[in-house]
């Protein structure tokens, strides 16, 4: 029996530094998965706080979101916590799906691997391509081979988890979409909740770590419209929850 989007809730795990910017990331995830603010449970790790057994069981799926300083290669005092939450998730087939640092901690937190790769960092909006696995999985299937999405990283997916299945990459940087198995759990590398102006004002935050070569003024002067990679969160949300 099929939901409504109105009726479902969200909890949103947050490693933020800076109380605008995680503001920030919940508006936008609100905007593109067509959700009120008031479905979205937002927990910032870095804060200190971490979600209760409540906060987990009564929402419909999980997001973990990105994270501008907070290196994934690097442990926190919630990697571990947070460690156990991924597998959990995973292990009850429940809704699980990480954007850019959350993408690249689901990986690691299933034993795959993360590395810091500057030479395949990626900032602005670039070009992602879906692999053959991609192109028949529900969440891209009847969709472009090839889109534009936002990306601002340095650290990357360099071997993904036992059972793991690439869905997309780009010319830079491999693994730029993965799923576990058959179960509702993705990483997507790029950040799925920006367009190109929300991609500029989360990036002037951090434009000492990312801007490359000028990137930031291209942000400026040619800002791609996303429309694929735009719809992404709220597919994801329809597939898995609203009709799962």
């Amino acid at each position: 029996m099929s939901r409504s989007l109105a009726d479902i809730r969200i909890l949103l795990i947050q490693i933020r530094e800076r109380a605008d910017v995680a503001d920030h990331e919940k508006h936008c995830i609100c905007v593109r998965a067509g959700l009120e603010d008031a479905q979205i449970a937002a927990v910032n790790l870095v804060s200190g706080s971490f979600p209760d057994a409540r906060q987990v069981t009564e929402v419909d799926a999980i997001i973990i979101g990105g994270s501008g300083v907070y290196s994934v290669t690097q442990d926190h005092p919630f990697s571990a916590p947070l460690t156990q939450l991924v597998r959990d998730t995973v292990a009850a087939g429940r809704p699980l799906l990480g954007a850019c640092w959350g993408h690249q901690f689901i990986a690691k937190a299933l034993g795959g691997e993360v590395i810091t790769d500057r030479e395949r960092g990626e900032t602005g909006i670039q070009p992602v391509t879906l692999t053959n696995a991609g192109s028949i999985d529900p969440l891209f299937h009847g969709l472009p081979a090839q889109f534009d999405a936002a990306m601002g990283h340095n650290d990357r997916v360099s071997t993904l988890p036992p059972g793991a299945v690439e869905l997309a990459t780009s010319a830079r940087c491999p693994n730029q979409c993965f799923r576990i198995a058959d179960r509702p759990v993705y990483g997507t590398q790029f950040h799925a909740e920006l367009s190109a102006e929300q991609l500029l004002e989360r990036l002037n935050h951090y434009h000492e770590i990312y801007d490359r070569g000028g990137s930031l003024d291209d942000l400026r002067t040619d800002p791609k419209a996303t429309p694929i990679a735009d719809g992404l969160l709220r597919r994801w949300l329809e597939l898995y929850v609203v009709y799962g």
